[in-house]
């Protein structure tokens, strides 16, 4: 007799929501089919764009013979986590002056805000919106600290419309939400998913409850350019937590701004009050041997070359701002068409989030109505992907929306 198998007490995973639907999406037949979940940035013919300065410097290092497949060190490219950094604090950053900065390269930002507060922290989490990585990987790594009585605890904050009068209310000493020294993880820029940003006047608000309360900041950077089209103002909220004088981590991704999703090229910058020291540094090698143990080079490199390069950086800019530049349009021709037809409700909110994401107020059932009867593929929660939308298919959308919230209240 055989013996049972060893996999046969193996649970069925539940399927990842955003990638379930994006495979159905590519199943599904209709010709007027469209697909509003996948967070990655579309061409107004709905394909992936590889931008032509990445083309230019991929051939560039394939040229290059002096490039091997040698491991890099622990913490990643130098050339890279120097120029990430830059790229987050700006050439003029008193923390890089004062050499205050420790860099780890890292693959990606989301899975490694959470990784980071999990490994270095040793935190629990609360429950709240934000990107569905986040909680999976704390809550496999999570655990509390030996020989304690008290835990901290990680509270993840976005920022609801129409205020940030939530936010505040969960900072504030009066709710046990966040302790004095909790981590608190902020979008830098177009957040995810909400669409939601605060305005500097209220990352100032933001930045004088958290200073009061001893709140660690755990900056987010995932489309830097990806909101505006400007670099500068885009880490605006990064820069003026500088200026206050806060400690903070933040961890950037350069999936979306260089089109290198598939690379996943990140970089941690942690920014402290002392110049960078060998506890910092050696913290980070321990972190990251246990982990990934060394970063891929490949996505490194070409970031690496193009912020080096001031030809090749501008012309980067340049095309990051076409990218952002077409979500604002998209945003904009959606909401006249949705006003236009009088749509049930007030649509202004479309115009008023940024990024590439936006949650449109749809309910679970009109998502359901929209991907069952009209081939329209975005998440439950109404969240779509702004860039999904193009000059060929907005009458569609929008008339399918309409149709969408008059039938089903």
């Amino acid at each position: 007799m055989a013996p049972p198998s060893v996999f046969a007490e193996v649970p069925q995973a539940q399927p990842v929501l955003v990638f379930k639907l994006t495979a159905d999406f590519r199943e599904d037949p209709d010709p007027r089919k469209v697909n509003l979940g996948v967070g990655a940035y579309r061409t107004d013919d709905c394909h992936p764009w590889v931008l032509p300065v990445v083309k230019k410097v991929e051939q560039k290092i394939a040229n290059d013979n002096s490039l091997n497949h040698e491991y890099l060190p622990i913490l990643g490219l130098a050339e890279f986590r120097s120029c990430a950094s830059r790229l987050a604090l700006g050439d003029d950053s008193p923390a890089l002056k004062e050499k205050r900065v420790t860099r780890v390269q890292e693959p990606d930002s989301a899975n490694n805000v959470a990784m980071y507060k999990a490994r270095l922290f040793h935190l629990f989490m609360n429950e709240s919106e934000t990107p569905s990585s986040h909680p999976m990987v704390v809550s496999d790594i999570a655990c509390k600290r030996e020989g304690t009585k008290r835990h901290e605890r990680v509270t993840r904050i976005w920022l609801p419309p129409p205020s940030l009068t939530n936010l505040l209310l969960t900072l504030s000493p009066n709710i046990p939400n966040a302790p004095e020294f909790s981590i608190v993880v902020l979008h830098a820029c177009a957040h995810n998913p909400t669409g939601t940003d605060p305005t500097p006047e209220q990352w100032k608000q933001i930045a004088s409850v958290m200073k009061h309360r001893f709140l660690f900041p755990f900056f987010d950077s995932a489309y830097q350019g990806f909101a505006s089209g400007n670099l500068e103002r885009d880490a605006w909220a990064i820069r003026y937590f500088v200026s206050e004088g806060f400690e903070f981590f933040c961890a950037q991704s350069f999936s979306k701004n260089f089109g290198l999703y598939n690379e996943r090229v990140g970089n941690l910058t942690v920014v402290g009050k002392e110049p960078e020291g060998i506890l910092r540094v050696s913290q980070m090698e321990k972190i990251v041997r246990i982990t990934w143990s060394n970063p891929p080079a490949q996505g490194a490199r070409i970031v690496a070359s193009t912020l080096s390069n001031p030809e090749l950086f501008e012309e980067w800019t340049g095309k990051v701002k076409t990218m952002a530049d077409r979500i604002l349009t998209m945003r904009s021709e959606l909401r006249a068409r949705l006003e236009a037809l009088k749509t049930p409700g007030t649509w202004n909110h479309i115009t008023d989030q940024i990024g590439m994401f936006s949650f449109t107020g749809l309910n679970p059932k009109q998502v359901e109505y929209l991907i069952n009867e009209k081939h329209i593929y975005l998440l439950p929660s109404g969240r779509i992907n702004v860039s999904g939308l193009t000059t060929k298919n907005l009458d569609y959308v929008a008339t399918s929306i309409h149709e969408a919230v008059t039938k089903i209240q």
